[in-house]
């Protein structure tokens, strides 16, 4: 057990978490597009192996036009951190059930999210299932 007074707890870095919640991922489901106006993504795989997809279509980004998969699970912990306004999806990377958590950084607001279907062709991407 580490207790606050030892050294350890001065590296740490803390993060606001206004919101959690669980997303449950089902094989051959994908959950994308959607973009967040304001809202910091933290994503964390709870149980399963799962494909995030990020997107960039900022303008005046460095990284404009460019496709980022990450592979996260139970396995191979990470905290994802997606900034607002970018695009993001994610499905099963395998042919098992999954779960993805997200604490995000402000609470949920459903006037504050974009969602397009995984489909659309303004993404230069093909999800694979």
């Amino acid at each position: 057990m580490l207790l606050q007074k030892q050294n350890y707890f001065k590296k740490a870095k803390l993060y606001r978490c206004d919101d959690c919640d669980f997303s449950f991922v089902n094989p051959k489901k994908i959950k994308a597009w959607h973009y967040h106006k304001l809202m910091t993504l933290n994503y964390v795989a709870v149980k399963g192996s799962i494909k995030i997809v990020l997107y960039d279509d900022r303008s005046l980004s460095k990284t404009k036009g460019a496709i980022q998969e990450i592979i996260i699970s139970e396995d191979n912990h990470c905290l994802i951190s997606i900034p607002p306004k970018i695009w993001n999806g994610f499905c099963s990377n395998d042919n098992n059930s999954a779960i993805l958590a997200n604490c995000s950084d402000i609470p949920h607001d459903k006037e504050e999210i974009i969602r397009v279907p995984f489909d659309d062709p303004k993404f230069p991407y093909k999800w694979k299932i």
